[in-house]
Order: C-alpha cells, then sequence, then structure tokens
C-alpha cells in the first residue's frame, strides 16, 4: 500500500461536532490521506463547559493537532470556516491550504453572527434561540431539516438532528481577526453548495468577491454535503 499522501483536517460547523465527516473521512482514507476530524471543545461528544470557550480556543485547539504534520490541507465547514481562518493567521506556516465547505469567509473585523444576520436568504438568524441564556444557542427544530438537511433521505436527516447540540455563543459574536501579511499568504478554495439554505449562495458568493479564493468548485447540494454527497465531496478535496 502507498503510503499516505498528505493530512487533512475536517472542521465541523455550529450545532455539528466530528461525527458530521463520517462518510467522508473513509472516502479519503482510501485515497491514501491522513485525515483528522477534531472533536472542537463543548461541542459533539465533548463536555468542556461552553461558559470557557472562545473562537481561539478552538483555533489553537486545531493548531495543537496539526503541528506535527507537515503543513496540511484545512477544511471549515460553515462557522468552522472562522475557525481556519483564525488558524491561518496564527499560524500559516502549519497551513498548505485553506478550503471553505460553504463556509464564512469574513473579512477582518466580521463575525459569523453578524454575517448571518446579514444574509437574507439564511435560515439561521431568525431562528436562534438561547440554550442557556448569554451562554449557548440552538435553533427552532421546525427549520433544521430544511436548513442543514434539505437534500439528504429522511433517515439520514433525523439521525443527525438527533446529534446536534447548543452551539456555545461566544465564538459566534467573536469578530476574526485576520491580516493580508498571514492569513493572506495562505491559499484558499471554496467549494460553494447551490441549495443551501444556512449560507446563501448569494452571501457564499459575496464574501468570495470581498476575499477571491482559487480554485472554486460548485456541489449542487444542501448545507452538508458530507452527508449527502460524500462522494462528490472527497473527490473535490483530493483534488485540492
Amino acid at each position: 500500500m502507498a503510503a499516505p499522501t498528505r493530512a487533512i483536517v475536517l472542521v465541523s460547523g455550529a450545532w455539528h461536532g466530528a461525527w458530521c465527516w463520517e462518510r467522508v473521512v473513509p472516502l479519503l482514507r482510501a485515497r491514501g490521506h491522513r485525515v483528522h476530524t477534531p472533536e472542537l471543545h463543548a461541542t459533539g461528544a465533548d463536555d468542556s463547559d461552553p461558559r470557557t470557550v472562545k473562537l481561539d480556543t478552538w483555533s489553537r485547539q486545531v493548531i495543537e493537532l496539526i503541528a506535527p504534520e507537515p503543513p496540511v490541507l484545512l477544511v471549515g465547514h460553515s462557522r468552522g470556516g472562522a475557525v481556519i481562518s483564525r488558524v491561518a493567521e496564527l499560524a500559516p506556516d502549519r497551513v498548505s491550504r485553506l478550503v471553505y465547505l460553504c463556509a464564512y469567509l469574513l473579512a477582518d473585523g466580521d463575525s459569523v453572527a453578524g454575517a448571518a444576520r446579514d444574509d437574507p436568504g439564511s435560515l439561521i438568524a431568525p431562528n436562534m434561540v438561547p440554550a442557556q441564556p448569554g451562554v449557548s444557542c440552538t435553533l427552532r427544530p421546525e427549520i433544521l431539516r430544511e436548513a442543514f438537511y434539505g437534500d439528504c433521505d429522511d433517515a439520514t436527516a433525523r439521525d443527525a438532528i438527533r446529534r446536534l447540540r447548543p452551539e456555545p455563543l461566544r465564538p459566534l459574536v467573536t469578530a476574526v481577526r485576520t491580516t493580508p501579511e498571514r492569513f493572506g499568504r495562505v491559499p484558499r478554495a471554496y467549494v460553494e453548495c447551490t441549495r443551501d439554505r444556512t449560507i446563501s449562495p448569494d452571501a457564499q458568493r459575496a464574501m468570495r468577491r470581498a476575499l477571491p479564493c482559487e480554485p472554486v468548485f460548485t456541489l449542487e447540494s444542501g448545507h452538508s454535503p458530507f452527508l449527502s454527497r460524500p462522494g462528490e465531496l472527497a473527490q473535490v478535496l483530493d483534488r485540492l
């Protein structure tokens, strides 16, 4: 068997955990890649107190994970885009390329919460409700299927919804700080999803106009191609 070609790190988005990559990881490993799916603190199966979590808590967690590796292909889904941008700012030499998977690609000083509020095509901002007031938030259950899993089969959507958990608030409202000298020197790619109801296609394209990416791939999917189009997504990541 050939030696693994490189390390790929997959960072999940809001309300999700490392579980969301379960269909993609074996496909990438079958292509010879080393794949890491960090469980960010207070997400997924991690039981950290959400009051202790900041955006840089997650970014430094990822940096610690990738420190032993050669520069990695760093993929961020949705809110994970803010995390990977800060990783590139703090440790640009540890990242070979940033990949934004229908993700928030934020200009310096912008926040995930602000970008969500400014996206009229998104179901997220109008449907956020407190879980622990001032600490974490969740979403109205009636919009979860359409927002996240619109092109998934019913069984997949039910299982995914069951595994969602409240999202720490502080990282969502934190301004992402980046500079051209550090973040700006790391190559960026974007995977847009044309049926997305969490980050609308118009919002995805507007972010790329402000911070161009090369290459750009398009998937005819909703917000969770790792569940609805895992083979196509793995093929895209394998090409980068």
